[in-house]
């Protein structure tokens, strides 16, 4: 892992602007760009049930007709424009945001053997009571241990003293603390454990395949706390995500026994033997290790994008690398600045996609089914995820009871994507991405209510696409865009609810929604 001899460093800024220059649809008048250079896994469960279209009712392009994806060999490179004739490329970011005493912090030593399949982790974990009262007990998530015989914990200690009182059932660790831990207070937990990788299921994303190990909510993490003082850890079903972070500050520690590549939530640095990752204000840490990876990178700015794919699929690769460029650019602009360092898009056999924080999965079809431009699933599901780097990352919510929150959100958000990138491909997204699946249902349905993955999807994500684009008929653009970086700046590293999303909009709009939410929604906000 400590060299990458298949990556390639690619630059886009020059095919960008030839790109632009040759749309037949001239694009709206740029954004007003900040200065910024450019989960859930039951057993049972698929991944993110962001909905796409069979791939026999692709309408596919020429890559004439709308986009001319990059094509750049390990060789060749492209001088930059200057900044003066670039759009939303040429911008400069925000240091990154530096760890927080308030949020938890996690320190893992992970050692992996890619080839035996198994991973030894000590993990410390320093939590800081916010919650307002004294606490008994603390309850973390533990998704590996809903995997047969993944999960070996091998001690816990609290304060360097081992504790007996606690218990393992599936998903939940529950400890009972010898006293009471008072508001304001931290306390230090100290875990050993392994994991067996187990082989991942079709529809999965945890686990190994022949090529391929993920490894994601990996690691015991200490769950939300709700209002009425119990702990947040929902039911797993079979579709939908049902866990809810708090943002939290994660170090990794990585050792591996082979010259695998690794695709990361956050930027690598050597530290002796290991390699070593932060990532500040994040949710979870992803990960994904392969020893056939081919890597390209671009930046905007100072936030590294790069893309891991296989061999056999650079022309698809290299187009998703351009598209996450294209969106982190437009969302940076539009939304808030890029919550991370890095963004990692990867290749994976599963049947749509994942976000995670700093890192995406996509579908190995999505890639097999790349014939050129801009209107397919590869592109409309890639920036979906990406979206959620802000709908989910940086403005967190319970995704079990309120997923509409980042769901229709991201959603929309490719809407964002066409728009400002492809304005002439806004009615083709409409009916390929929305319309097609004949969405309906209350958009705060819960994933427990949502009946069947159709019905849930065309509630939450798709009728929930209608909902923001009639709200933003109804706010005008100007307190519309207002609204979302307000919404974004309020609830940033936060958890916002419905009642949040509604305050904001009336903070920064005096239409009257009323009849919105009461043809959208089952509840009154």
């Amino acid at each position: 892992m400590k060299k990458n001899p298949r990556s390639v460093r690619v630059t886009f800024f020059f095919l960008f602007f030839i790109f632009l220059s040759a749309c037949g649809s001239p694009p709206p008048a740029a954004p007003a760009i900040p200065q910024f250079i450019l989960i859930t896994q039951d057993p049972n469960a698929s991944p993110t049930p962001t909905p796409f279209q069979p791939a026999g009712l692709i309408v596919m392009d020429t890559p004439s007709s709308t986009q001319v994806p990059p094509t750049e060999t390990p060789t060749q490179t492209f001088t930059p424009l200057p900044a003066s004739a670039t759009l939303a490329t040429a911008t400069t970011s925000a240091p990154p945001e530096a760890a927080s005493a308030s949020r938890t912090n996690y320190i893992l030593y992970a050692t992996l053997d890619f080839t035996a399949r198994t991973l030894s982790v000590d993990e410390t974990i320093r939590y800081t009571n916010n919650t307002g009262t004294a606490l008994s007990d603390i309850v973390l998530s533990v998704q590996p241990n809903l995997y047969g015989s993944t999960f070996t914990l091998n001690s816990i200690s609290l304060e360097g003293a081992a504790l007996t009182t606690f218990s393992l059932s599936g998903q939940r660790l529950g400890l009972s603390l010898p006293q009471p831990l008072q508001p304001g207070s931290a306390s230090t937990l100290t875990l050993n454990f392994n994991l067996n990788i187990p082989a991942k299921t079709s529809n999965g994303i945890f686990g190994y395949d022949f090529n391929q190990i993920n490894l994601v909510e990996w690691y015991p993490f200490i769950v939300p706390r709700d209002a009425s003082g119990g702990w947040i850890l929902h039911d797993p079903i079979s579709f939908g995500e049902h866990l809810v972070y708090d943002s939290s500050d994660i170090e990794l520690n990585l050792k591996t026994d082979s010259e695998v590549i690794i695709a990361a939530s956050a930027p690598s640095e050597q530290n002796g033997e290991w390699t070593r990752y932060h990532l500040y204000g994040a949710r979870t840490f992803a990960l994904s290790a392969s020893n056939e990876f081919i890597m390209t990178d671009t930046a905007v700015g100072d936030v590294v994008i790069r893309s891991y794919y296989f061999d056999g699929y650079q022309s698809a690769g290299d187009a998703m690398l351009f598209a996450a460029m294209q969106a982190v650019s437009i969302y940076s602009a539009k939304f808030a600045p890029y919550p991370y360092q890095t963004l990692a898009v990867v290749q994976t056999d599963i049947h749509d996609g994942q976000e995670y924080d700093g890192l995406v999965f996509l579908a190995t079809d999505f890639y097999a089914q790349y014939s050129g431009g801009a209107r397919n699933n590869l592109t409309t599901i890639g920036v979906h995820e990406i979206a959620h780097q802000w709908w989910f990352g940086l403005v967190g919510n319970d995704q079990a009871l309120e997923p509409w929150l980042d769901e229709a959100m991201a959603t929309y958000s490719e809407h964002v994507f066409y728009e400002f990138n492809y304005p002439g491909q806004l009615s083709w997204w409409w009916q390929f991405r929305v319309d097609y699946f004949k969405p309906g249902g209350y958009v705060d349905t819960s994933i427990y209510n949502g009946g069947t993955f159709r019905s849930y999807t065309n509630a939450a994500y798709l009728n929930g696409a209608h909902f923001i684009e009639d709200l933003r008929g109804r706010m005008g653009d100007d307190d519309f865009f207002r609204f979302l970086k307000d919404y974004a700046s309020r609830y940033s590293r936060g958890r916002a609810t419905s009642y949040d999303f509604f305050a904001t909009v009336r903070a920064n709009s005096s239409a009257d929604i009323s009849d919105l939410i009461t043809k959208y929604f089952s509840g009154s906000y």
